[in-house]
């Protein structure tokens, strides 16, 4: 099941290649504006966000700005529900629960039932995106009650396929099956082709992964045929290549290439890379059932390379978008203060009227020599009441700079953080690819095509070395140096014996990566795995019961140095 929210995930975001950066700036604009009372955000609306988020994010921030000096509160919950929305599409995960959450603070104040529910199916799907499971189906069972209140009924079909998605994904396929027929039901009242589509493919998913292949290919015909009878030719692709995997698992490898041939030519004509990356990946495994390895080999490669670059073009858009958010934050920052320094000169000119003032008078009118003297102690106490307000305000300013600095550093290292883990991410990803490789042509040279061993078993070498390559460990070096400072730097320091295996697994352990993942990582066994966890061990002096990874996440900043060259935690 590859997509089943009122949205979509941010890897399923179909963006069409050379488009005039204007007009669809203009579109969207004219698009998201044009959305306050629509149920959700439309694929094409998202299609366009996709491809200019750090705009369309300005656009939204300037219509919130203004909606908060208009007080106008209802409209301010929708641009931060839309602002929420782009986040979420861009990946990033926190800062959309953020603002969602403040929308829906708005929304249940303002007791607009109606807003409150749709946010909350909304939040429910970042909540899911963000591995927050319990907390995205406690928002989509709130959404469920209010529109069974109303007797809403696209409200329950899109709240309905939600909860049965949750569902799916915990193996409760039960349940799955349960809301999605309630789903389809409401569906069919409201007579939206759209969801009625999504939903035949959400059966079609379910009874897949039961390997109940008839009934899945049922629901995905009838999911095709509306997507047909629609002319959503985009979402067709999708359809085809679950069709072409039901043949594949049938074993009806012709069909089922032919399915995914047709997938393929499809998403090229329409610049769609994530669906292109999914049909390569199927007419590898269907290769690779025909024993045809080297052309299996040809597409899993294609797709990796499309893979890679999906990923590397998603992560610019993101860091591009942080980098919006950091200079909206930071113009902010300069509004506010240059409203501050406004604030002083204001001071600063009423005191030298003042002052002027003073000064006509007493040139003007001349009294007594106590008079006079009074008159400048009370010019004098004022000047420095005014001085000393001026000096707070200051002060205040100052505070408030740092503040802002800490926030912004703070936001640096999360991206960083998420760097790293994109990175460790992908070279898991490489080394397993490469591991099933391995492993499926080390199959082959156990054969007596003795004609053939040679170069197959020069190919399984290749592939072995290429788990020693240090390039990705580079990086990942780098990327960790910024996300935790002088920490290999003090580690080399007191140990230095440690060899580079034994400091790319303190690197993995700080990480809190799987014993699993770090073996792939590393390009070993599980048992070679535990070998090297226990002269780690014996090499940083922990004692017998004494957990390494509790060592590694608390040294250096909570230890010091004791004589026999072991970390003792600091009481």
């Amino acid at each position: 099941m590859r997509y089943f929210f009122a949205f979509s995930s941010p890897a399923l975001l179909r963006v069409k290649p050379n488009v005039c950066l204007k007009p669809v700036y203009l579109v969207t604009l004219f698009l998201l504006t044009s959305l306050a009372s629509a149920q959700s955000i439309s694929r094409e609306t998202v299609q366009l966000t996709q491809q200019n988020p750090d705009s369309t994010y300005r656009f939204l921030k300037s219509q919130l700005d203004r909606t908060i000096s208009e007080q106008n509160t209802l409209a301010s919950g929708d641009y931060l529900q839309r602002i929420g929305i782009l986040l979420y599409h861009q990946g990033s995960y926190a800062q959309a629960i953020d603002h969602l959450l403040q929308a829906q603070k708005i929304f249940r104040a303002a007791e607009d039932g109606y807003r409150l529910a749709r946010n909350r199916n909304e939040l429910g799907t970042v909540y899911y995106y963000n591995e927050q499971v319990d907390q995205a189906l406690t928002q989509f069972n709130e959404a469920l009650d209010f529109y069974q209140q109303e007797r809403n009924p696209a409200g329950l079909a899109q709240t309905y396929a939600n909860i049965g998605h949750i569902y799916e994904k915990k193996k409760a396929t039960k349940q799955a099956f349960f809301y999605q027929r309630l789903a389809l039901q409401y569906g069919r009242i409201i007579n939206d082709s759209g969801s009625l589509t999504k939903i035949y493919e959400n059966l079609g998913s379910i009874f897949e992964d039961e390997a109940r292949y008839d009934s899945a290919y049922f629901y995905y015909r009838k999911a095709l045929t509306l997507s047909r009878k629609n002319g959503d030719e985009l979402g067709q692709i999708e359809i085809i290549n679950n069709l072409g995997d039901i043949f594949r698992k049938t074993g009806r490898y012709q069909q089922g290439m032919e399915l995914s041939r047709q997938a393929l030519q499809q998403a090229r004509q329409h610049g769609e890379r994530y669906q292109l990356s999914a049909a390569l990946r199927d007419m590898a495994k269907t290769f690779k059932l025909l024993n045809q390895p080297d052309s299996a080999y040809k597409y899993i490669e294609q797709s990796r390379d499309l893979t890679d670059e999906i990923y590397a073009a998603a992560n610019n858009r993101q860091i591009t978008l942080l980098q919006t958010l950091y200079d909206v934050e930071r113009k902010d920052s300069e509004i506010t203060q240059l409203n501050a320094q406004k604030r002083i000169d204001l001071i600063i000119l009423s005191a030298s009227g003042v002052v002027l003032l003073l000064i006509g008078v007493l040139g003007v009118v001349v009294i007594s020599r106590q008079r006079l003297k009074i008159r400048n102690e009370r010019a004098t106490n004022q000047q420095n009441q005014q001085i000393y307000q001026t000096q707070h305000e200051l002060m205040q300013v100052a505070l408030k700079n740092k503040q802002l600095q800490e926030e912004n550093l703070k936001g640096q290292l999360e991206l960083k953080s998420k760097e790293l883990t994109t990175h460790t991410l992908q070279i898991i990803q490489k080394n397993q690819v490469l591991e099933e490789i391995k492993n499926d042509l080390a199959t082959i040279l156990k054969d007596e095509k003795r004609d053939q061993k040679k170069q197959l078993r020069a190919l399984v070498d290749k592939i072995s070395l290429s788990f020693n390559q240090d390039k990705y460990w580079a990086d990942f070096r780098t990327i960790f140096d910024q996300v935790h400072p002088a920490f290999f730097q003090q580690l080399t320091q007191r140990f230095p014996e440690l060899t580079a295996t034994d400091m790319r697994l303190v690197a993995l352990l700080k990480m809190n990566i799987s014993s699993a993942d770090i073996a792939t990582l590393l390009g070993i066994s599980t048992d070679s795995l535990r070998v090297t966890r226990y002269r780690l061990r014996k090499k940083v002096g922990l004692s017998e019961g004494e957990p390494l990874s509790t060592f590694i996440h608390s040294f250096p900043v909570q230890s010091q140095l004791s004589p026999g060259n072991k970390l003792i935690p600091v009481s």
